[in-house]
């Protein structure tokens, strides 16, 4: 399924994208890698990452 995003939203997106990214390692250090937080932080990545791959850019 593609989504039309503007280029506004795109960029929300990615510093989402970096913010959890950012807490992701930081759990993962402090609690390991198989942690549930760790997994949930990855998780929600993963969705954020996907909606980008399968957004079509508006200007």
């Amino acid at each position: 399924m593609t989504t039309t995003l503007t280029s506004t939203a795109i960029e929300k997106l990615h510093n989402e994208i970096d913010d959890l990214r950012r807490k992701m390692i930081s759990v993962g250090r402090r609690k390991g890698l198989s942690h549930p937080e760790t997994l949930m932080y990855s998780e929600k990545l993963d969705q954020l990452i996907y909606k980008v791959q399968h957004s079509k850019f508006i200007l």
